[in-house]
């Protein structure tokens, strides 16, 4: 049943952004008040350049301790090599996915556009849900 389900059944279509030039302390503070794991980071033309991930803050908060600043634009720290998924592809293969990597969220594309966001909270979420 659930590789029948595509990924944009579940994903999240109001993505949190930032741009590249965004303070690091800015995005970490939109992170935390929308309760997400990571953030797209997008261009001023909308494309997708990279991700910034809690994984990333951590990075941040280390360097801080050490210079005393968590100063830094977001391109600093980004991750630049995205792991994407399909909007049509299924929940059970992007269960895999999450399976095998740390990644907690992934990026959707449809026809080379960024469409929405799938976390593995929204792929337990459809396990859970009343078809």
């Amino acid at each position: 049943m659930l590789a029948k389900i595509a990924v944009a059944d579940y994903m999240s279509t109001h993505v949190t952004t930032v741009a590249p030039e965004t303070d690091v302390a800015q995005a970490l503070k939109k992170m935390l008040d929308h309760r997400v794991t990571s953030v797209p980071v997008v261009d001023s033309h909308g494309k997708l350049v990279g991700i910034f991930s809690e994984k990333d803050g951590m990075k941040i908060v280390v360097e801080s301790a050490y210079n005393q600043s968590m100063a830094g634009k977001v391109s600093e720290f980004m991750s630049k090599e995205l792991v994407v998924v399909d909007a049509d592809e299924s929940l059970v293969d992007v269960a895999a996915k999450f399976q095998n990597t740390p990644i907690r969220s992934f990026p959707v594309m449809r026809e080379g556009e960024m469409v929405g966001m799938i976390s593995r909270v929204d792929v337990l979420r459809a396990l859970v849900s009343p078809s």
